[in-house]
C-alpha cells in the first residue's frame, strides 16, 4: 500500500549509518531455519510468505499461525518471521482485525499501531479495500544484529492494483501495482523475535 495509505512516519534509529557501527553481520542473515527432511512452512502468501494467493476476497478462518521457521532467535528465524508479520498485515487488512499484528509486536511499535489502525477503518472486510492489496514478499535481507540484542534490516515487497475507499461515501482512489522495501527492526521477547519497527519506503 501507498505513503498515503500505510503513513507510517517514524525513522528506524536502529537502522541508521551511526548506530550500524556498533553492528555485527552474519553469513546466515537471508537464509531461513532449514531442515532437509521438512516441507516448508506454509502461511497466507504460501510457503514462507513467496507464493502470492490468486485472490484477496476469500474470507480467512483465522489469523495465520506463526511458522516454526520463526520460532528462536537466529537470523533465520528473523527472516522467517519477517515474512510472518507481513502476513499479519494482510490479514488485518483482509479483515479489519489488527490484534494478531499487535501481539506479534512491541507495545511502542508506532508503525504497527498505526497499520493496525487504518486497517481497522479501512479493510477488505467492510468495502475500504478491493483488488489485489496483499503485500507479497520478494526478499528479505541486510539483517544485521546489533549489541543490544536487537535487529535491523528490510524486506521487499510486492503489491497488485487495488482500490482504496476510506468511507462509504468517499471517492475510489486506484493504485497501480508497485514495489516497495520495508525497513524493520525486531527484539526478542519469550525466546522468539517479535516486531520493534517497521517503516515503508516506496522505491
Amino acid at each position: 500500500m501507498t505513503n498515503r495509505n500505510r503513513p507510517l512516519p517514524l525513522l528506524l534509529a536502529c537502522l541508521t549509518t551511526a548506530l550500524l557501527t556498533a553492528c555485527t553481520s552474519s553469513p546466515e542473515a537471508g537464509r531461513p531455519n532449514t531442515n532437509p527432511t521438512s516441507a516448508p512452512a506454509t502461511t497466507s502468501n504460501g510457503p514462507t510468505g513467496t507464493t502470492p494467493p490468486t485472490t484477496t476476497s476469500a474470507s480467512p478462518s483465522g489469523p495465520p499461525s506463526r511458522p516454526p521457521a520463526a520460532d528462536g532467535l537466529t537470523l533465520g528465524a528473523a527472516e522467517a518471521f519477517v515474512r510472518h508479520y507481513i502476513d499479519l498485515m494482510n490479514y488485518a487488512s483482509q479483515t479489519g482485525d489488527g490484534a494478531p499484528l499487535l501481539a506479534a509486536s512491541e507495545a511502542g511499535c508506532e508503525g504497527c499501531k498505526q497499520y493496525a489502525g487504518f486497517a481497522a477503518k479501512v479493510n477488505g472486510a467492510n468495502g475500504g479495500l478491493s483488488g489485489d492489496y496483499f503485500e507479497r514478499v520478494t526478499e528479505v535481507s541486510e539483517l544485521v544484529r546489533r549489541d543490544s540484542g536487537h535487529l535491523g534490516g528490510s524486506a521487499r515487497v510486492t503489491v497488485g492494483a487495488y482500490t482504496t475507499k476510506e468511507s462509504p461515501s468517499a471517492k475510489p482512489v486506484t493504485s497501480k501495482p508497485a514495489s516497495y522495501t520495508e525497513q524493520i527492526a525486531l527484539s526478542s521477547n519469550g525466546g522468539n523475535w517479535i516486531m520493534y519497527e517497521i517503516k515503508l519506503e516506496e522505491r
